[in-house]
């Protein structure tokens, strides 16, 4: 069997500014999701862990240290016991395998499964929890809460929309309340509130739940479009950016 992926990728031309995705059966029967790239084809497992492995032999390493944390006794005065940290490769590699969980929650949102962007948008905030908890260094404490917003604001985005295709709206609505308040607090927790208003992640959810109240919105992807304009016009790029990667996340 030839080894050349060109008849592949010819069948299945890379289109820039897409977002291309599509479900296959894998040899083995069990579904891949695929996503096209400039150089060639990202495969990955529905469910998982991307890459299909088992580090340790647990489904992931996030699993692999919650339950390494889970066997350390309570602290106490006595300093032989056991305590639990995370080390700086620890880290790193907690932090490589949340990007093999970016690259598939980001494929499932065009792919419309709802509830597994949920499973793994709420699984790389876990990461970002204990990693902020345990991390041995400050760096490492600090190094993923840049991403604390846009992850929480993927998760309320992919519940609204579960609850749309349920034809839901008020629990859609609801939703994208709930990820406000948690965006609120995100920036509370960081000492910087104000730039909650300033959020392009905040501006994203109120736009979404704007289109909700009174009616569902004709076309979302005419609606993003007219607010990626306003974003341009008004110089809010940091809006304008996350604007677009939802119309690429559309086909658009």
């Amino acid at each position: 069997m030839s080894k050349d992926l060109s008849r592949l990728l010819s069948d299945w031309p890379y289109e820039p500014g897409k977002l291309t995705v599509r479900l296959i059966d894998g040899d083995d029967g069990e579904p891949r999701i695929q996503v096209r790239l400039d150089l060639g084809v990202l495969q990955m497992f529905v469910d998982g862990r991307p890459d299909g492995t088992r580090p340790f032999g647990y489904p992931s390493l996030l699993e692999y240290f919650e339950t390494k944390l889970d066997q350390v006794v309570e602290p106490t005065a006595d300093e032989s016991q056991p305590k639990f940290s995370l080390s700086e490769d620890d880290c790193e590699a907690l932090r490589a395998e949340a990007v093999q969980y970016y690259h598939r929650y980001m494929a499932l949102m065009v792919l419309e499964d709802f509830e597994a962007v949920v499973r793994d948008t709420t699984r790389n905030l876990r990461v970002l929890d204990l990693c902020a908890a345990h991390a041995e260094t400050e760096a490492d404490r600090e190094a993923l809460e840049q991403f604390r917003p846009y992850i929480t604001m993927m998760r309320a985005r992919a519940l609204a929309s579960q609850a749309l295709k349920d034809s839901e709206p008020k629990a859609a609505i609801l939703a994208i309340d709930e990820g406000l308040e948690a965006l609120r607090k995100c920036f509370a927790d960081a000492g910087e509130p104000d730039l909650f208003e300033q959020s392009g992640e905040v501006q994203m959810l109120r736009g979404m739940r704007d289109s909700l109240v009174p009616k569902l919105p004709v076309s979302q992807k005419t609606e993003l479009k007219a607010r990626l304009a306003r974003a341009i016009e008004q110089e809010n790029y940091e809006l304008a950016a996350i604007l677009r990667n939802e119309l690429r996340l559309l086909n658009e």
